[in-house]
């Protein structure tokens, strides 16, 4: 049975996104980049809620046609079309490009897919991130910080009626300044 991971890039004051929902503020060079392609080489499949799959699906499936892609960034383009994808959406009726549409309570949905995907699962987008972690479903949060301020925007972490506690396994220092942190639950 698979670890749920929650990783994503976040500023120095805590968000993974602008208030105008842009992520192009963080520095993810190519040693940033092949890190996360390891990241997802490990793991067995990721996890993504409506607007994480419009934002990688927007980019992903063609990245290898795009004359500036980096080689990190087309490695990274053959893991994510190889890669299994689950979507949780009320809204949507279907998906494309090897993803697979799940819905239903995402505790039991999540359960189903431990038992049927070998290895760990990454999930990526705050909303679908922020109900697993309400219901204490995250084994472990990947925290890829930039040294950079944006001042408001999305916060990694949800609203919490409690302390989360936890306990830091793992840091990874990278050339550029930007610091990838793990912690489990304490």
């Amino acid at each position: 049975m698979g670890k749920l991971i929650y990783s994503m890039n976040v500023s120095l004051d805590g968000f993974i996104e602008t208030s105008d929902r842009s992520l192009e503020w963080a520095n993810v060079d190519e040693e940033v980049h092949f890190w996360f392609n390891q990241q997802t080489r490990d793991s067995g499949g990721s996890i993504y809620g409506r607007r994480m799959y419009e934002v990688m699906t927007a980019y992903w499936p063609t990245a290898g046609t795009d004359p500036n892609a980096t080689p990190a960034t087309r490695q990274f383009g053959e893991l994510w079309s190889e890669h299994p994808k689950f979507v949780f959406s009320r809204t949507l009726e279907s998906v494309d490009y090897g993803c697979r549409l799940v819905q239903g309570d995402i505790g039991d949905v999540l359960a189903k897919l431990r038992d049927e995907v070998d290895g760990e699962l990454d999930v990526s987008g705050p909303n679908i991130a922020w109900q697993f972690i309400e219901r204490g479903l995250v084994d472990e949060y990947r925290l890829v910080v930039h040294p950079v301020v944006i001042g408001a925007g999305t916060p990694f972490f949800p609203p919490l009626r409690s302390n989360l506690n936890l306990r830091q396994v793992a840091v990874k220092r990278f050339g550029s300044g930007v610091l990838a942190l793990t912690y489990v639950p304490a």
